[in-house]
């Protein structure tokens, strides 16, 4: 077994060790969730944790952890009898894979032994491994959504459910739940986000020396990593006695009302929703006291404990960058101390003020000045004479579910339907390997007709193997939508611009909490980019979306050209998911030679390829030439304008009546 790299020997990163050390000295905190780009020693720091927690005390033989001065009562491998003698071992970190199964995760049951013995022989989870310990996730953004439920339900009751057709088991699972993520992958659900009790941001530091520090000592743990290890020992011992001393003094520390108020006052003032975050700031203060060896918690802990306890709960929306304002964080904790007589001379960011980040509709061009001109066909290359500075995006708005027809087989998500592990049972068939999801009413009748021949004699069932069947379910999955927008002269009037962005940055909006894959391929003056490859971050494509400029002739069989290429490299990397392509024009075709022709032969590759695709037709004014629909009909998808795109959109309602009627 490799010796773990040190957690002392970590260099820099002070928030992130403050926030695991934090748990360490009260797990009730909820656990950190690490943000941070690639190689910034995320895991490595998470690892080197468990070298520091004290060792826990076992029932002998229980396969669950079991404390034996309150052994769990409906403990599988119990019953076990209270206050009797335990073994001790360190406490574990159990590291659960992005691609785990159901049942690794919860432990399976043994449906063949169950249904013919009638015996629960049960095969324990991860979570069964993790209780009274570390869950660590890395990558938890790419953990699939059936497994975030199962997740999401074992921390709110801190026990694990498994149930297959009237056979269920449970057992605790109380743990510290760690997560590392890579914001440039893709977000996580609201639901699990808010679990996290504490999130840290990280970065690679900048500065040469520490940067040097960090090589040397890695390059030393790489040559003898027993020896590095001893190096640190005396420093590792002594986190580890504070660790203790902290654990021992917090039930003596005081949360006196006058902190209780500024952490109330402090949520309030960032208008965070629910009641968890005052309460995980209660705890983290506490546990800043005991760190600190105070009985008393101080302002200074509640500004560190709103730091590290609010910042991923104030988003409101997956484009809102993480983080506080912390100027307004100083002025909120002045103001709730009760000392009127040295308030800031701020401008204003009190409880329920403003002073917070700027939100998704304030872009970075910001300068709103002159107001922009119609924007013409003329040639310009991109950053040439042509183009103009980029429009913001209007107000996002809920926007129609738009679905790629038929059934697929892809990845877990929720536009279009799919056959998958979880979702509503549609037919039965013989298992491919181990059985997950047995279908009963299939199996007693594939084993009723065998009953007399295998000398069936009570009133059991005699079911074998050939017997069980498998059942077939049908869910939802989670699709590439790949956006083409055009960005040409005839786009680039600021208004018109501006509510193509903000329909744009709906789709996103919907692409996250559908779970989709993204990418933005833009078409202007002479030639089409992809601004965006296909990734899980829709923050980057919004990103790349708002900094979009336009201007110049409108290049359309490029954009669709250059969108064709991109798909198919991308079902050599992911054949499963399926493409649904979103083209966002006015349909007008005049970069190159014989645009209207080239433009069509482009789309007729996708429809002959039978890819899915809409057409957001931006045609405005009272004389519309009907040019969007027409490409549409050669890429064989719909057509939408914008206003029809809205959810609540009558337009669209009446469209669609029609369309079924039809």
């Amino acid at each position: 077994m490799t010796t773990p790299f040190p957690f002392t020997a970590v260099v820099g990163q002070d928030d992130l060790r403050l926030a695991l050390l934090l748990n360490a000295v009260s797990p009730s905190v909820g656990g950190v969730l690490v943000r941070g780009e690639k190689g910034t020693a995320k895991s490595t720091a998470v690892r080197a944790l468990t070298t520091l927690l004290p060792e826990v005390s076992v029932v002998p033989g229980c396969r669950f952890s079991c404390d034996p001065a309150s052994p769990d009562p409906g403990c599988p491998d119990g019953p076990h009898e209270g206050g009797g003698g335990g073994a001790s071992r360190p406490a574990r970190m159990v590291e659960l894979p992005v691609g785990a199964s159901e049942d690794r995760l919860v432990g399976a049951l043994d449906i063949e032994r169950a249904l013919a013995e009638g015996v629960k022989a049960f095969e324990p989870g991860l979570l069964a491994a993790a209780h009274r310990g570390i869950l660590y996730v890395d990558e938890v953004n790419l953990l699939h959504d059936h497994l975030v439920d199962l997740l999401l339900d074992a921390a709110a009751m801190g026990a694990s459910y498994v149930e297959r057709e009237g056979v269920s088991v449970r057992h605790a699972a109380r743990f510290l739940l760690v997560g590392t993520m890579n914001p440039e992958e893709g977000e996580l659900r609201p639901q699990l986000l808010d679990r996290f009790g504490l999130t840290v941001e990280v970065s690679a530091s900048r500065e040469p020396d520490q940067r040097v520090e960090v090589v040397r000592r890695r390059l030393a743990y790489d040559d003898d990593p027993a020896g590095f290890a001893a190096r640190w020992a005396d420093e590792e011992a002594a986190v580890r006695q504070r660790i203790v001393a902290a654990r021992e003094l917090l039930p003596s520390v005081r949360l006196g009302d006058g902190a209780l108020r500024q952490i109330a006052a402090t949520c309030a003032a960032f208008e965070v929703d629910g009641m968890r975050a005052d309460i995980v700031m209660a705890r983290t203060a506490t546990a800043l006291a005991a760190w600190a060896g105070r009985t008393e918690v101080l302002a200074e802990d509640v500004r560190q404990a709103a730091l590290l306890a609010l910042p991923h709960r104030r988003r409101r929306n997956p484009f809102d960058a993480p983080g506080l304002d912390e100027d307004k964080l100083d002025e909120t904790l002045e103001e709730s101390s009760g000392d009127d007589d040295a308030g800031p001379d701020g401008d204003g960011g009190g409880p329920g003020g403003g002073g917070g980040q700027p939100g998704p509709d304030e872009g970075p061009a910001g300068d709103g000045a002159g107001a922009r001109p119609e924007g013409g066909e003329g040639e310009a290359a991109p950053g040439g004479a042509g183009e103009q500075s980029p429009a913001p995006a209007a107000e996002p708005f809920r926007t129609k579910v738009l679905s790629v027809p038929g059934i697929g087989e892809g990845t877990a998500g929720r536009r279009s339907r799919a056959r998958t592990e979880h979702g509503r049972t549609t037919g039965a068939r013989r298992p491919q390997g181990a059985l997950t999801k047995l279908h009963l009413a299939a199996t007693v009748r594939a084993a009723a007709p065998h009953q007399r021949a295998r000398g069936r004699s009570g009133r059991g069932l005699v079911v074998r193997r050939d017997d069980l069947r498998q059942a077939t379910r049908e869910g939802r999955e989670g699709n590439l939508v790949l956006f083409v927008v055009d960005a040409s002269g005839s786009m680039a009037a600021r208004q018109r611009m501006g509510a193509v962005k903000g329909a744009v940055l709906s789709l996103l909006l919907d692409a996250y909490q559908r779970r989709d894959k993204v990418g933005l391929v833009t078409f202007r003056g002479s030639a089409a980019d992809v601004a965006l490859p296909p990734t899980s971050s829709v923050d980057a494509a919004a990103a790349r979306l708002e900094s979009l400029p336009t201007g110049g002739r409108t290049p359309l069989a490029a954009g669709l050209l250059k969108a064709h290429d991109v798909l198919r490299v991308e079902r050599l990397r992911d054949p499963a998911r399926r493409a649904l392509v979103v083209v966002v024009t006015d349909g007008r075709a005049t970069g190159g030679p014989e645009p209207v022709a080239l433009a069509s032969r482009a789309a007729r590759l996708f429809a002959a390829e039978g890819v899915a695709s809409v057409v957001v037709d931006c045609e405005s004014g009272p004389v519309r030439l009907g040019l969007a629909r027409r490409l549409a009909g050669e890429l064989g998808g719909t057509s939408v304008t914008l206003d029809e795109l809205r959810a609540d959109s009558i337009a669209g309602l009446v469209k669609d009546v029609q369309r079924r009627a039809a």
